[in-house]
């Protein structure tokens, strides 16, 4: 089995998630008393949230390359951002690094690309819903159109991530809004829809409707226990 690199804290509330998700993952696969070999570093998020609030992507790019290098050092054979939004930054951290970087949209737009899925919405930060790094590596690596909430939406679902989700508040006012939107994108044309921040799974799951749900963390946890299990 090789071992699992993850950067970590972006959100805390999210990370638990991977690492849950990670080592079911291997249980599921081995059994008995296998678990996941993982190498982590979870970084400061006040001081990602600060710099992606000042657009200041470079330094973002910078600290998280430094951190990569660390998980390196410590033994990874592979390295996971667990975080969608600072996936924006990835060519920076592969740089830095000569371990591969499984990318979690290539996770994501590999499930669509087998489920037949070819016009997808997308929910997620403001950065990921509105800048290229992820729609277009979506569009123009994996053909598939991506379809985004409008303004007054987006808007909605950056505050609610941001405000409630990265503080853990879960509330039902925002699941239903959420919902809304999902159902929106749906009756537009999306035939699924991506959970493209890795909080969002913490408010809404496929329990909650009828549209099919793609949860980023799920998909690209899973894709790197495949990963790690082939060697």
């Amino acid at each position: 089995m090789r071992v699992i690199g993850v950067l970590g804290g972006m959100s805390w509330e999210s990370t638990q998630g991977y690492y849950r998700a990670l080592n079911e993952g291997v249980k599921a696969a081995l059994g008995g008393f296998h678990s996941a070999k993982i190498v982590m570093v979870s970084v400061d998020f006040a001081e990602i949230e600060s710099l992606q609030q000042q657009g200041d992507w470079h330094a973002a790019g910078e600290l998280l390359a430094s951190a990569a290098q660390s998980v390196e050092r410590a033994g990874a054979d592979c390295l996971l951002i667990a975080t969608n939004t600072m996936h924006k930054v990835a060519p920076a951290i592969e740089q830095a690094v000569t371990i591969p970087l499984l990318h979690i949209a290539d996770a994501t737009a590999e499930q669509l690309t087998a489920d037949g899925v070819t016009r997808v919405g997308l929910l997620g930060t403001r950065f990921t819903m509105e800048q290229d790094f992820y729609i277009g590596r979506l569009e123009k690596q994996f053909g598939i159109e991506v379809v985004v909430p409008d303004q007054s939406e987006r808007d909605t679902i950056h505050r609610v991530i941001f405000d409630e989700l990265c503080q853990g508040r879960i509330e039902d006012v925002s699941r239903q809004r959420y919902l809304a939107i999902i159902d929106s994108l749906h009756a537009h044309g999306a035939q699924a829809v991506i959970l493209g921040c890795t909080e969002i799974a913490m408010l809404v799951g496929q329990r909650d409707t009828t549209v099919p749900l793609y949860d980023t963390t799920a998909l690209h946890a899973q894709r790197a226990v495949t990963w790690a299990l082939n060697d």
